[in-house]
């Protein structure tokens, strides 16, 4: 009697299951294989127990994700924390800008007694003040570093 083709097919893949299983049990076989199977049956307890707490981070994690009011509150109050801070920043560049402008539109010379006019006014007395106290933490903290060396 004759197979057809499909039942050689059918027989081959019978065959291919029935080697892929005696492959397993060799494997089982194996000493170390058996020790690694044990360890693990032995903390399966914990294996369980830290799939769980996954599970549940998951769970949290997945139902913060989707949260839309979670997430437009998150939005909301993270732009009302960045906007002071954009805007104080715009303020300084656009002051730059103008500075800028203002400098090179004019020409004239500062002499002597513009520096000593320049003086008096508050803004450069806080920039000398700010450098003064600037170089003051510098040369401590360079003084620190040495000493420590």
């Amino acid at each position: 009697m004759s197979e057809t083709p499909a039942q050689n097919s059918a027989n081959e893949t019978n065959s291919a299951a029935v080697r892929g299983e005696l492959d397993v049990l060799d494997q089982l076989m194996k000493p170390e294989v058996q020790k690694s199977l044990t360890e693990l049956v032995e903390q399966l307890p914990k294996l369980a127990e830290m799939v769980t707490l996954m599970t549940k981070a998951y769970d949290v994690a997945q139902s913060l994700a989707t949260d839309r009011v979670l997430i437009e509150d998150l939005k909301g109050g993270l732009g009302e924390f960045v906007k002071p801070i954009q805007d104080k920043a715009k303020g300084i560049a656009s002051a730059a800008i103008e500075a800028s402008d203002r400098a090179q539109s004019d020409s004239t010379t500062i002499g002597l007694f513009g520096l000593l006019k320049m003086l008096k006014d508050p803004q450069v007395q806080k920039m000398f003040r700010f450098a003064q106290a600037f170089l003051e933490v510098m040369a401590e903290r360079q003084k620190g570093d040495t000493e420590t060396k």
